[in-house]
Formats: structure tokens, C-alpha cells, sequence
């Protein structure tokens, strides 16, 4: 039996599959390197505001508080973890391991690398602004390009290409663990998470493009891409999860819905907009076969989808997007 792009065909092929097995692993952003993380601190010297907003959100007070949930200690007790701090499970998305003195150890919640990538290989290209005396206020326009590519040459996750944060909020909230879903009880990802919704309320920290004078929204140009990108991203990391499942249970099938969702999303945002890129997903999308044993070629797919979501997110035009307003999520729906 062939399947389609749908969750009741992903079901069905699941329950004709039962030799098939996906994938081992699952490509995406590289996981954290402890050896390359700087800490706040060091963010905070030169983003000081953006460090203090930082500290009044969840991902900040995770520390202190996520070792204490009685939910997040059922479900490492149901994986077999004595300690919620110490494991990479758990780690991977809710902490920030830093080496210290030849030692890894727990250092902060979700932090400033956890979005923008180990600093210490680019932190030097990223606060260079071309030479003695020079500030980020006189620096050529030229310099900024060469210091932006430079800087994500060296793995920096830089908002100038909104794509390189999203994949790195995708790659949690679509939660890419079928033992902690389907044993652990977690969640199969964060259902409501949308990039503008999630990122433009209590986590925005926009000082830069004020000079520091106040917290500001993007522009609607910006955020209408931000908001193509971010389903472009979901549907690339629901494919993650799909090619990573392994039977038929909670994860892979909630994750097969979750990515037709998307599917459907991003094909009525192209209907308004017309945009190669996103056809280039659509296209990529669909004739896919979700189904167990076909890791490899869902890994492929999403690969495809993720390649067109960051060149999307590179030339995009947001005053072309006007047509979408009407899908953005309004203010008052920010996450707070």
C-alpha cells in the first residue's frame, strides 16, 4: 500500500509496516558543544538589556525551577533519570552545559547560545566592527555584511537570517524524542508553538535595531516574514520527528498531524504570495510517503524544506507579503 501526505494514511501505512523501522538519527542543528560556550555574562557585556529581558522569561527560570516540577520528575522516573540536570535527555533542550575547569556542568536555563549558537568561535568576528575606535555606530555598511557572514560562518545563529533562530526553536518545541514522548509521557511537542506568537512577546529582546532605546516589535515587513519562515521551519522539523518514529504510537502519529497541518498552512500562504521557494517545499512535500522505514527520504524532504526556508528567509521582500496579514497572529495573542 502506497501512502500519501496525510496522518490517516501515515496510521494506515504504520499498520502495514510492522517490520519497518526509520531512521537512527535524525539531522538538524548541531547539538551544543560545552567546550564553545561562553556563558551570559559574556553576551551581556555588550547586550546588557537584552540579557535582563532574557532573565524574566521561562527559559531563564528554568534552572530553578524545572528540577523542582513534579511533572518533569514523573517523566524522568518513567525513563529511568535520578537527576534531571544531569542527563542529556533532558538537557539538550531545557539547559546550558558549559566546560569549566576540564568539567561540564549545568550553567543556565535556555539561554543566549541556546538560540545563537556556541560564541566561542564567533564571538570575536561578531563584535568587530572593523578597527580601532571604530563603533557598531560607524561601521561601514560593507564591514557589517563581511562581520555577519563571518560570524555565521563560524556557527552563529544570526537573526539577519530569521531561519537560523527558528530551526533552533523548532528543534525543541516539536520535542525530537520518541522515548520521551511515547515512555516518558512529555508532550509530543509544543501543538500551539507559532514563531511570531512565541518569539514577539515576553522573549522578544529587540534593542539592537533601537540603539538600546526600547524593546520594540519588527516591523510587519519583517514579521510577515517571520511568520512564513516559521511554518516553513515547523513542517521541516514534523518531518524530523515523522522519519525519527519508529512505531506506531503517540509521537510519530501526532507528529504526521502536526506536519499535514503545516502542509495545508503553508499551501494557503502560497495561494496569497505565489513564492518559489515556498513551491520549491510544496513540491518537495508532495508526494512524500510518511511512513515507517522511509527515514531516510523524509530526512531528505525535510532537508529540502529546511534549504528553501532559509533562502527564503535571505531574500524574502515582507512588503510582498502583505496579502497574509490576515494569518499573522495580533498582539494580544504574544505569548506572555
Amino acid at each position: 500500500m502506497r501512502n500519501t501526505y496525510s496522518a490517516t494514511a501515515y496510521a494506515i501505512a504504520i499498520a502495514f509496516s510492522g517490520l519497518a523501522r526509520a531512521a537512527e538519527s535524525v539531522s538538524g542543528p548541531a547539538a551544543l558543544d560545552p567546550a564553545k560556550i561562553v556563558g551570559s555574562d559574556q553576551c551581556g557585556k555588550c547586550h546588557q538589556q537584552e540579557v535582563q529581558q532574557w532573565m524574566k522569561t521561562p527559559h531563564h527560570a528554568t534552572f530553578e525551577t524545572l528540577h523542582r516540577n513534579p511533572r518533569a520528575k514523573e517523566i524522568a522516573d518513567k525513563l529511568g533519570l535520578q537527576s534531571i540536570k544531569r542527563n542529556n535527555v533532558c538537557i539538550q533542550c531545557h539547559y546550558t552545559r558549559q566546560v569549566e575547569d576540564g568539567h561540564e556542568r549545568v550553567v543556565a536555563g535556555v539561554s543566549c547560545e541556546s538560540c545563537h549558537g556556541g560564541a566561542a568561535d564567533w564571538l570575536m568576528a561578531h563584535a568587530d566592527y572593523g578597527g580601532a575606535g571604530i563603533t557598531k555606530a560607524t561601521e561601514t555598511p560593507e564591514h557589517r555584511t563581511k562581520r555577519e557572514t563571518d560570524a555565521i560562518a563560524r556557527g552563529m545563529n544570526n537573526p539577519h537570517n530569521i531561519y537560523l533562530i527558528a530551526r533552533q526553536c523548532y528543534d525543541c518545541h516539536t520535542v525530537p524524542n520518541e522515548k520521551l514522548v511515547n515512555a516518558g509521557g512529555h508532550l509530543a511537542g509544543s501543538q500551539d508553538f507559532e514563531l511570531v506568537a512565541w518569539s514577539q512577546g515576553m522573549v522578544r529582546h529587540n534593542f539592537v535595531r533601537t540603539g538600546g532605546a526600547s524593546n520594540a516589535t519588527p516591523t510587519q515587513e519583517k514579521l510577515r516574514v517571520m511568520f512564513v519562515v516559521g511554518v516553513m521551519t515547523d513542517l521541516e522539523y514534523s518531518l524530523r520527528s515523522v522519519a525519527a518514529a519508529a512505531e506506531k504510537a503517540t509521537f510519530g502519529v501526532t507528529s504526521a498531524q502536526h506536519a499535514a497541518r503545516m502542509k495545508k498552512k503553508l499551501t494557503a500562504i502560497q495561494k496569497l504570495v505565489n513564492d518559489p521557494q515556498i513551491a520549491t517545499a510544496l513540491d518537495t512535500v508532495a508526494k512524500l510517503e510518511l511512513r515507517l522505514g522511509n527515514g531516510p527520504v523524509i530526512v531528505a524532504a525535510a532537508d529540502q524544506v529546511g534549504n528553501a526556508a532559509r533562502e527564503f528567509a535571505e531574500r524574502a521582500d515582507g512588503v510582498k507579503l502583505a496579502d497574509i496579514d490576515s494569518m499573522l497572529p495580533k498582539p494580544e495573542q504574544y505569548k506572555k
